[in-house]
């Protein structure tokens, strides 16, 4: 099953694995009553965080492997023929009659925001299973990067990471949501990247403490310094834990990259990068625009001896919906350090690439616009500074 090269190496490519979702969107044109239905639109969409990430990097000019889970009835056709039109590669998705293709119907209020939802993904769980994600062990112990979502059981996320570990594959960790969020807990050791939001930072430190210590926060329009400094002790506890490099989302006001003796310079080795066309012209673009030697300790929002956090603000958008912004992070991130581009660079098209989701009515846009997505990044990257703190944790 795995692709080889004509020396009979398995192909180095990222691999990307976890749930592959049909979305149901339901927007409401006017604030929803309980008990009663009101006008809206409707919408059949791609989702899926794992799959939407691997969308958002194959257009970035990547050419990720996904290794995921479908059945044969509609939302199953409908996914797989939407990843063949893409010219994605299928290998790695297991198709059976048994498996009930993962759904989720959101409802959205009249800004895009999530109201409420009701996800069936068990799937994901029962048939991406530990035997199956083995069988491209070849091509994860080959790749630049492994991520793995948090919709996979326990036991597959254990076994991927083994595998990505035993021949020191970088591994990013996607929370998914505040439950599954806490399956970080057993596999914390192997984990180079993850990229939660405030509510499952907070349920991660939770349950890599054991003792529920934090509490969620309670931002009240406070400056993104405050808000910093009111998580920080969440953050170091998963850096002390085992995390490399942490991509913290905070919603409109950005991200926050926080390592603990990791350097915001970290690059995938340049052996196992690739560049593509559209991958290719964005390396060279921001390599130009946005050297590493451009980052100074003027942007460090806090530095010692063992800690560094830097905020990244979010770009202004027209905002349509926001249900794909976090994944189009991970994307583009998961992308750009694909090519050879360091963190800092990645979080920046990161960015990037979010804005341009929450302007479509998709979770991934059509395509990605070269000029647009660099000139966008250079922003980012250019503006990514907060001033310099000596307290200490």
């Amino acid at each position: 099953m795995e692709k080889q090269r004509k020396d009979g190496d398995v192909e180095a490519v990222p691999v990307v694995i976890g749930g592959m979702v049909l979305d149901i969107q339901a927007t409401s044109s006017i604030p929803p009553h309980p008990r009663t239905t009101c006008p809206g639109q409707i919408y059949y969409v791609q989702g899926g965080v794992a799959r939407n990430i691997a969308e958002c990097m194959t257009k970035l000019g990547a050419q990720p492997f996904m290794i995921s889970a479908l059945g044969l009835d509609m939302p199953g056709n409908l996914l797989l023929e939407h990843w063949k039109s893409a010219g994605l590669r299928t290998e790695g998705i297991r198709k059976h009659k048994d498996i009930k293709t993962p759904t989720v119907c959101h409802i959205l209020d009249v800004s895009g925001e999530v109201a409420a939802g009701v996800a069936s993904v068990e799937a994901v769980e029962m048939f991406l299973t530990p035997k199956w994600i083995q069988q491209f062990k070849h091509t994860i112990r080959s790749a630049p990067l492994l991520m793995v979502d948090a919709n996979l059981s326990p036991p597959a996320i254990e076994v991927s990471c083994r595998l990505a570990a035993e021949s020191n594959v970088p591994v990013w960790f996607e929370p998914v949501s505040i439950a599954k969020s806490e399956r970080i807990a057993p596999i914390v050791k192997y984990i180079t990247f993850a990229s939660p939001n405030e509510d499952e930072l907070i349920a991660m430190a939770n349950a890599l403490s054991s003792q529920n210590l934090f509490c969620p926060i309670e931002r009240n329009n406070c400056s993104t310094d405050t808000l910093f400094q009111m998580l920080k002790p969440a953050i170091w506890l998963l850096l002390e834990k085992g995390v490399k490099i942490l991509v913290l989302t905070i919603g409109s006001d950005g991200v926050l990259l926080c390592t603990k003796g990791e350097s915001i310079s970290w690059r995938i080795c340049l052996e196992k990068t690739q560049q593509h066309g559209f991958s290719r012209q964005l390396f060279e673009n921001m390599t130009s625009s946005c050297p590493s030697n451009l980052y100074s300790d003027s942007k460090v929002l806090e530095r010692s001896p063992n800690f560094l956090a830097v905020h990244f603000p979010a770009l202004p958008a027209s905002v349509v919906r926001l249900t794909g912004a976090g994944d189009c992070l991970v994307g583009g991130m998961i992308a750009s350090l694909s090519t050879g581009l360091d963190v800092m660079q990645s979080v920046a098209i990161g960015i990037a690439a979010a804005k341009a989701s929450v302007e479509v009515d998709s979770n991934v846009p059509s395509q990605f616009s070269l000029p647009t997505i660099t000139g966008d990044a250079r922003i980012v990257y250019s503006t990514a500074k907060l001033l310099q703190h000596q307290s200490k944790l």
